[in-house]
């Protein structure tokens, strides 16, 4: 945005001066689509640091691989009941629902491509949401599967999609089902 020029204001609001810019980053494009209780909230970015920078709602309790795992002796470290647990699955299968099949034109899908326990952030009533869009791609409306390179985190990552570069739902719903 050249650090704020003000050939590019756009207009002045009551919390302050609203610019206007051009967005490449993939995760912000993404999640600019989606509009699910289920899916990480984002609420703005700033691209004028060398990294950019994505603000979220904060998710208060941690990741479920957090609470599944404990790092140190390779048990639980804080016990989920099985009735959350099945509310956690719940939930992120709705979101991967929406994200494959309720999206908006002329968007076909969205396809997350790195499901895994550590993406799935828990907020304070243990209700799951899924972040970390940044492997994510958009398959468009003419489109029934995506030609790419194989991304994501191995153990999780599909083999069918590994062997052919052919990315579809069915990539998502691997992974979502060797989280649990």
């Amino acid at each position: 945005m050249n650090n704020y020029d003000k050939n590019n204001v756009h207009g002045q609001g009551s919390f302050g001066t609203v610019y206007k810019g051009v967005l490449s980053v993939n995760t912000v494009i993404v999640l600019s689509w989606i509009n699910h209780r289920n899916v990480v909230k984002l609420l703005g970015c700033c691209l004028e640091t060398g990294v950019p920078l994505l603000v979220y709602k904060s998710i208060t309790n941690g990741n479920l691989y957090s609470h599944i795992y404990d790092r140190k002796q390779g048990y639980s470290s804080s016990v989920l009941s099985c009735q959350t647990c099945l509310k956690v699955a719940i939930k992120i299968s709705g979101a991967l629902l929406h994200l494959h099949s309720e999206t908006y034109i002329p968007i076909n899908a969205i396809i997350h491509r790195d499901v895994k326990t550590a993406n799935i952030l828990l907020d304070e009533d243990y209700t799951a949401k899924i972040s970390n869009f940044g492997t994510s791609r958009l398959i468009w409306i003419d489109e029934s599967h995506l030609t790419t390179l194989a991304r994501g985190t191995f153990g999780y990552l599909d083999p069918e999609y590994s062997l052919s570069s052919q990315l579809t739902e069915k990539s998502d719903v691997y992974s979502f089902r060797v989280s649990c």
